[in-house]
């Protein structure tokens, strides 16, 4: 199938999938998974070259990959940090997702960084987040032999993924691991703990936060009036029950907090996979609005893509 004919067929599986979602979201994701793979595969990588699997921690998942630009000379660095609902996902759970969205900031001048994580019901809150914390600690303490700037790091998490970050961004018990942060961006995220029965992950929250009465008290929700650090909340059009919802309230608790609203986002038209399948597919209105984000609170930031889409 010709690219264009691919990307026509994507947009109609959009408008198909998108009002139905939450009908069935594992279907459903799976085909939005393969239909993005050819596009995906497809799409440019020139120019940046990757390392794999160098270990942050003794765990088996404790491992990151580094997306380098060629010639990276204190670049700004993005480090991802994927969803699955606390009980499955991996950096790599295709031949091209997550790599894409890593490659896709490769492309435009920054270092990207992939990282895997403990998984539930082996690791329990905060397993997640200090996993985080120490893969930042990796990346500010390495990461200027791959050409880029520690100062520079800017944190993005999808769904539970965003979960863990927020958590280390925010949560006052984490303090002591945190280490300075130039932007965090929560793409998906769940932000709220909970069991509800509209919830299709309401087993992997157990199995991560546990079922007592305090756990959402453990959630970032809880602690939303306590981030310090810049941030970007962004959700699909089409996402998994609720968690629109507690971006809005997220969002809501850090202004209340600040008295400045931070930047927040619905992309149109997306859904819960899509959201960071699309990077480097050829759409890229986030990845761009993600480095406008970076570029506001941080001036050394590129001020435009350094490559096309």
């Amino acid at each position: 199938m010709a690219p264009n004919a691919r990307a026509q067929a994507l947009d109609a599986l959009l408008r198909e999938v998108g009002p139905v979602w939450q009908q069935d979201i594992r279907s459903a994701g799976d085909r939005i998974k393969q239909a993005y793979l050819p596009l995906l595969m497809a799409a440019p990588r020139a120019g940046v070259s990757i390392s794999r699997d160098l270990p942050y921690g003794a765990h088996a998942r404790q491992v990151l990959d580094v997306y380098r630009p060629d010639g990276a000379r204190r670049a700004p660095v993005v480090v991802f940090v994927h969803g699955g609902a606390f009980v499955r996902g991996a950096k790599d759970i295709n031949e091209a997702m997550y790599g894409n969205v890593l490659t896709w900031f490769a492309r435009h001048g920054c270092v990207g960084v992939n990282v895997e994580y403990r998984l539930a019901p082996e690791a329990r809150h905060p397993d997640g987040a200090l996993d985080v914390a120490a893969a930042c600690d990796w990346v500010l303490d390495n990461i200027a032999r791959f050409g880029g700037d520690p100062a520079r790091l800017c944190l993005v998490g999808h769904s539970a993924g965003g979960t863990h970050v927020a958590t280390y961004a925010c949560d006052p018990m984490l303090a002591p691991r945190r280490r300075a942060i130039a932007g965090l961006v929560l793409v998906s995220a769940r932000l709220s703990v909970d069991t509800l029965p509209e919830n299709p992950n309401a087993s992997g929250v157990r199995a991560y936060f546990g079922s007592g009465e305090l756990s959402p008290l453990l959630s970032p929700m809880a602690h939303a009036a306590h981030l310090e650090v810049p941030v970007f909340v962004v959700h699909a059009q089409y996402e998994n029950p609720l968690l629109d919802v507690y971006a809005a309230e997220f969002t809501h608790r850090v202004a209340q907090a600040r008295r400045v609203a931070p930047r927040h986002m619905s992309m149109a038209g997306h859904n819960h996979v899509s959201v960071m399948a699309h990077f480097n597919s050829g759409e890229q209105l986030l990845g761009e609005q993600i480095l406008d984000f970076f570029e506001r609170h941080n001036t050394s930031m590129p001020r435009s893509p350094t490559a096309t889409a």
